[in-house]
C-alpha cells in the first residue's frame, strides 16, 4: 500500500487541494459534474461488479483473491447512486436557480457522505492491494484493477469539484442569505 494511502484518514480523500481551480459557472460545473463523472459511475460500477465476480469465482483459491471485493463495489454502487439521485433531484436544481438561504443543510448531508465514499474507497484500495494485481494475474483481473484505480481516480476528483469547487461557492454566501431573508427581528 503506498503511504498516501496508508496514512490518510478518510477525510483526507475529499479534501485535494492539488487540483487546478477555474472559476466556472454554477450551470456549467453541475453540467461536467453529470456528464464526466456522475454517468461515468454508472457504466463503471455494473461491469467492475461483473469482473470482480468473475475473479473472485475463477480465483477463488489463489491466495491474492480480492474475497469480497464484488460485494464491497455492489454496496459502492448503491451508495453512489443513492447519493447522485438525491444530487439530481434535489441540491442540483437548487444550485442552478441559485441556492437559497438553508442550502448549506442539504451540502452537509452531501459532504457527510463524501467522508463516507472515502471510507469505502480506503477499504477498496486496501482489499485490492491499491489496485495492484499479482504477478502472472489474467487478463479480467488486470482490467479489474485498472478499473478500480480509474474509479478511485474519479470518485476523488468528483469529490473535490463539489466540495472544494461547487459547494464553497454557496456556503460562503449562505450566511449573508440567511441574514438577507430575516424579516428584522433576528438581531
Amino acid at each position: 500500500m503506498n503511504a498516501r494511502l496508508q496514512n490518510a484518514q478518510p477525510e483526507a480523500y475529499v479534501q485535494r487541494t492539488d487540483a487546478p481551480v477555474e472559476n466556472p459557472s454554477t450551470d456549467t460545473l453541475i453540467d461536467h459534474i453529470l456528464e464526466r463523472y456522475h454517468a461515468v459511475h454508472r457504466e463503471q460500477l455494473p461491469e467492475l461488479i461483473r469482473m470482480a465476480r468473475r475473479v473472485e469465482a475463477v480465483h477463488r483459491d489463489h491466495p491474492l483473491v480480492p474475497s469480497g471485493l464484488a460485494a464491497l463495489l455492489e454496496e459502492a454502487e448503491q451508495d453512489l447512486l443513492s447519493h447522485m439521485m438525491k444530487e439530481e433531484n434535489i441540491l442540483f436544481p437548487l444550485l442552478k436557480a441559485g441556492g437559497n438561504p438553508f442550502v448549506s443543510q442539504p451540502i452537509a448531508v452531501m459532504r457527510s457522505e463524501h467522508i463516507q465514499h472515502g471510507v469505502m474507497l480506503e477499504q477498496l484500495m486496501q482489499l485490492c492491494n491499491n489496485a495492484s494485481p499479482p504477478q502472472g494475474a489474467c487478463n479480467t483481473w488486470r482490467a479489474l484493477y485498472a478499473g478500480i484505480a480509474q474509479l478511485h481516480d474519479d470518485l476523488i476528483n468528483h469529490i473535490h469539484l463539489e466540495n472544494n469547487i461547487l459547494f464553497s461557492h454557496f456556503e460562503a454566501t449562505a450566511p449573508a442569505a440567511v441574514k438577507s431573508a430575516c424579516c428584522g427581528s433576528c438581531g
